[in-house]
């Protein structure tokens, strides 16, 4: 009965160390990193908790870990689902591994430390105000490269135009909207604030202005994860982000043309 119960409990240990890596991994996959780190962080972190091999497979949307302990092996697949973009989760993920590697958190204390992380966000209008002022800070340079020093009405509209289409686009995630259709409403509303510049005639470069109020909508992380993913040889999750991205951007751009098609404002074309 001891040498049953032994056994029983190092299969329950090994069991755990599974869902743990499996765990490890999709939080890191949700929340941004790439995968080579994905993979890297779930496999050292299971081979300090004494696995013996810990292998991963990586999809687009999906996962499966497989532990090899004592000669016996265990497989857990999990669902990948974007969470959004979070480097909080990701840091605070790899620190428990490092923690887990130095011995200072053993399985137990390594399941409540992954359960415990929670995304930390910044509140709705901060996020607002900080995309308004930086597509304004582009707005101002586009000007200085063209010598216009006194104009700072194209800045105000820019402002304007990105902070309000960013507290429309947090709207919608909040309530689970598709991330295309978040896109393309957030770029029309963008794009009409700042087409009233021209049909009023409250800024003299309303060009700049409707050009620099769409640039939140640029989606750098994803591109940058997709190459990264296939240059390292992960095609699969790389082409997947990348046409994610490449989707984001079609939408994005048929809500600024959506936007000049309503109010026939064809400026920066």
């Amino acid at each position: 009965m001891t040498a049953t119960h032994a056994g029983q409990d190092r299969e329950d240990a090994q069991r755990e160390i599974t869902r743990l890596c499996a765990q490890t991994s999709r939080m890191l996959m949700q929340h941004g990193a790439e995968s080579a780190l994905a993979e890297s962080v779930a496999r050292r972190l299971g081979l300090a908790l004494g696995a013996d091999e810990v292998e991963i497979a990586l999809m687009a949307n999906g996962l499966t870990v497989t532990t090899v302990q004592s000669g016996r092996s265990h497989t857990t697949v999990l669902r990948i689902i974007d969470r959004g973009l979070n480097m909080h989760v990701v840091t605070e993920v790899q620190r428990t591994m490092l923690l887990a590697e130095e011995r200072h958190l053993d399985l137990a204390a390594v399941a409540r430390r992954l359960d415990a992380i929670q995304p930390l966000r910044y509140k709705r209008w901060l996020v607002s105000v900080m995309i308004g002022l930086s597509c304004a800070c582009f707005a101002r340079l586009a000007l200085m490269a063209r010598g216009i020093e006194g104009d700072f009405a194209t800045p105000a509209l820019t402002f304007a135009a990105s902070a309000v289409a960013m507290q429309a686009r947090q709207y919608l995630a909040h309530f689970h909207f598709n991330p295309l259709v978040n896109f393309a409403v957030a770029a029309f509303i963008a794009t009409s604030i700042a087409a009233q510049g021209m049909l009023h005639g409250w800024v003299d470069n309303p060009k700049i202005a409707m050009s620099a109020c769409v640039l939140l909508f640029v989606p750098g992380f994803p591109l940058i994860n997709a190459v990264s993913d296939m240059v390292k040889g992960y095609i699969n999750t790389g082409i997947s982000r990348g046409v994610m991205a490449v989707l984001l951007l079609l939408a994005s751009c048929g809500g600024i043309l959506l936007s000049m098609t309503v109010w026939n404002v064809w400026t920066w074309l």
